[in-house]
């Protein structure tokens, strides 16, 4: 009996020498997976942060400064132009607000002669457009960059006088004429 107590005694160490080391191999595998886990749960919440952030744009201005009054105008401009009606009265009461009188007789001039809207330069409303300040000494001048559906892009040069109207809508600034 002794040889058959040493037996299972032998066989109760080695299982537990077995399930001391599963338990062993466990514990380092929940050891390492845990920290990877915690890993790319932040990995993952970092990059939800991130596309959430980038999803927020700000965009500011001062009504004292010409190229903030121009980019106002083009896109309260464009917006009226692609709503309901066309426009309409707004797109009028815009023209009055923000171009020179004399100005708007030029508009006017020019629209007859080329059939398109004297603003935008074209017959149709641009997809989305940026204004740059171009600089300039007696006035302000910025460069009114259109991109259209099929994203082709076209360039006008705008000119504001100080009192903050516009003054010139071109292919080049009111200096160049």
């Amino acid at each position: 009996m002794n040889s058959n107590n040493s037996d299972s005694s032998a066989a109760g160490t080695a299982a537990r020498g077995r399930g001391r080391r599963a338990a062993l191999i466990a514990g380092l595998v929940a050891a390492t997976a845990l920290p990877l886990g915690i890993t790319a749960s932040a990995e993952a919440t970092s990059a939800d942060a991130t596309a959430r952030t980038a999803a927020f744009r700000s965009v500011g201005g001062q009504p004292s400064n010409s190229v903030t009054r121009i980019a106002d105008f083009y896109g309260a401009y464009i917006d009226a132009q692609s709503g309901p009606g066309e426009g309409g009265n707004l797109v009028t009461e815009l023209r009055k607000y923000y171009v020179h009188a004399d100005y708007r007789k030029e508009l006017a001039a020019w629209e007859d002669k080329n059939h398109a809207d004297g603003v935008l330069r074209a017959q149709n409303v641009p997809a989305k457009w940026t204004v740059t300040d171009n600089g300039k000494a007696d006035h302000s001048e910025a460069v009114v960059t259109m991109t259209w559906g099929d994203r082709t892009t076209t360039e006008l040069v705008v000119d504001m006088n100080r009192d903050h109207e516009i003054i010139h809508i071109g292919d080049r600034g009111s200096g160049a004429k």
